[in-house]
């Protein structure tokens, strides 16, 4: 097979290129006009677009929350919020009580929830459950209501428990509550039980109620939550991992529950409840008083890894995984104001910003084109092509992961201007070298990349590493920054290799820029050149001043190794020179 040849790659890496651009115009508009998710303009950031602000209040009784429960509130809220995307969005104390969260756009509900939501996870066992009638056939035949609980009933059980999901956790008090408890009462509020207690809730549907014994475990047990599909069904699911008390912990309630299969259940009605039914093979988990899951215990777990399954898709099964991956907040809050604000810089920055761009990338154009004459329309055109993909890229983000153009964004965009433009300046000073050894425009055109390529990865590798340091460590009001500034370099170091050389490549054989013009900026006679062409010497005597300043140049710009090489190179000829002579 011959070997490809320099215009062939050339052409090869120019098509994957208009194939990569291809490709994200069409993801675009896919989500454009298939899904009507996305748009052709980037999502902006709450500086530049507005907002919503979401005010939560402490609610504590007596004294005020301590510093140190506030910071840790702000923190786990700030976490929820930066789960879904980069968004740019602030998270700060006010008063003493207050957290006030501001996210740009209008926020949908699933975030809301994610903000809001103290994700108190406990597991109980289920002792019963029924549906959420709150009334039963009587004898009659006659659908009667159950009666409302008298304040005078017992409250503690007739006999003493044996497990937690004993029925004999349940006082006459407790049976008549839950027979009368209506799901949808919005001032029932479950989640005020003790730990110790036996408690009432409902799934999220408000179509089962259960009555569940005393917490096993709570979310403080629990070391990482994730979500994903299970391969056997393909239902979402929720993956936790308890530390080392709460794997001991599950692995007993799992070995006795388990064990209650081969096991007699219960008639509830002897116990006041004639509509339940015993779950004694059942465990819940309840977030916030309500029960996410009431799963059977199919299997003894001992290694402390449960998943819960239920009605999830794949937003809400990592909705949840976050909200108890993050923790529980120290303090309850409760909602004071949900507003919408206004841009604090708003169209009039976003516009000197873009502005600020554009003159940047008209003074590197104007240096480009008197530095290297047309040659510099290569760094033009590359500048165009990276603008092209950045706001494809950019607007995919948005799209995809809820990217907003803040700008400390539209920054790192201006500041990459002078980045990209440096590592074409590199190649093209490393090709000029090599036409100022006398070299051939598409021999120094490769060996103009070999010695550029090196130097501007290292560079770009530096500048991307930065970006990733400062995007970890840097707030939300610099994540912008960074972000843009990590993405364009890598988009410079594509369009270098799949467009500038390939350009390169296929210009140098043309008559113009290949035979050296004055106006192309590959001139060697204007860069002073050793020779020119195949055993066309050039002898340095009566070099215009312009000549004699491009010798030296390349002279400064040599390595000790090319140094030395070339004085060796000189002293030979001298030598071979001075045999001649005797020979004469």
């Amino acid at each position: 097979m011959a070997p490809t040849t320099p215009v062939r790659r050339a052409w090869r890496a120019l098509t994957g290129l208009l194939v990569l651009t291809a490709v994200l115009f069409g993801a675009n508009a896919l989500g454009v006009w298939g899904f009507k998710e996305s748009s052709w303009t980037p999502e902006l950031a709450l500086d530049l677009q507005g907002g919503t602000q979401i005010i939560l209040e402490a609610q504590t009784e007596g004294a005020d929350p301590s510093a140190e429960q506030m910071e840790q509130a702000v923190e786990i809220i700030r976490q929820r919020v930066d789960a879904s995307g980069v968004s740019e969005a602030s998270v700060t104390t006010q008063g003493g009580r207050n957290v006030v969260v501001e996210m740009p756009g209008e926020i949908d509900e699933e975030t809301r929830n994610r903000i809001e939501s103290s994700a108190q996870l406990e597991l109980r066992e289920v002792i019963a459950s029924t549906g959420a009638a709150t009334s039963y056939v009587g004898e009659d035949g006659e659908s009667t209501e159950f009666p409302s609980p008298d304040p005078d009933l017992p409250t503690t059980p007739a006999a003493e428990p044996t497990a937690p999901n004993d029925p004999n956790q349940v006082s006459e008090a407790d049976a008549a509550r839950f027979n009368a408890y209506d799901c949808t009462a919005p001032d029932q509020n479950p989640a005020e039980a003790a730990d110790d207690k036996a408690m009432i809730a409902c799934d999220p549907t408000n179509q089962v109620k259960y009555l569940l014994g005393p917490v096993d475990l709570t979310g403080d047990s629990l070391t990482d939550a994730s979500s994903g599909q299970n391969p056997n069904n393909g239902q979402w699911e929720v993956y936790l991992r308890f530390d080392d008390e709460g794997t001991d912990v599950f692995s007993d309630v799992s070995k006795r529950l388990y064990a209650a299969q081969s096991q007699q259940a219960p008639d509830m009605a002897q116990y006041g409840m004639p509509t339940a039914v015993s779950g004694q093979t059942q465990f819940s988990f309840v977030l916030d008083g309500v029960v996410i899951s009431a799963p059977e215990m199919n299997a003894v777990i001992t290694d402390g890894r449960p998943s819960i399954s239920g009605t999830f898709d794949q937003e809400s099964a990592q909705t949840l995984a976050d909200q108890l991956k993050f923790g529980a907040l120290p303090l309850s809050f409760e909602v004071v104001s949900s507003d919408t604000i206004s841009a604090t810089l708003g169209e009039q920055q976003l516009m000197i910003g873009l502005i600020a761009g554009l003159i940047g990338l008209g003074l590197v154009a104007v240096y480009v084109l008197i530095q290297y004459r047309l040659l510099g329309t290569v760094i033009i055109a590359s500048l165009i092509v990276m603008g092209v993909l950045t706001y494809l890229l950019l607007c995919l983000l948005s799209w995809r992961l809820g990217y907003r153009l803040s700008l400390a964004g539209v920054a790192g965009l201006i500041v990459t201007i002078g980045f990209t433009a440096d590592s074409f300046i590199v190649y093209f000073e490393r090709i000029r070298d090599e036409l100022r050894d006398g070299k051939a425009v598409t021999v120094a055109v490769e060996d103009g990349w070999d010695r550029a390529k090196r130097t501007i990865y290292i560079s770009k590798s530096i500048n991307i590493l930065a970006a990733v340091v400062l995007y970890i460590l840097a707030d939300a009001t610099v994540k912008g920054f960074a972000f843009t500034l990590g993405i364009t370099t890598a988009l410079d170091i594509l369009i270098f290799v799949m467009f500038t050389h390939p350009v390169m490549e296929l210009l140098s054989r043309t008559r113009f820029f290949g035979g050296g013009h004055k106006l192309s900026g590959l001139d060697p006679q204007g860069l002073g050149a050793v020779y020119r062409g195949r055993a066309q010497f050039r002898k340095p005597v009566g070099a215009s001043s312009s000549v004699q300043k491009s010798r030296g140049e390349a002279a400064r710009r040599q390595t000790i190794a090319e140094r030395k090489q070339a004085e060796a190179e000189a002293a030979a000829m001298q030598g071979a020179g001075t045999n001649k002579e005797g020979d004469r």
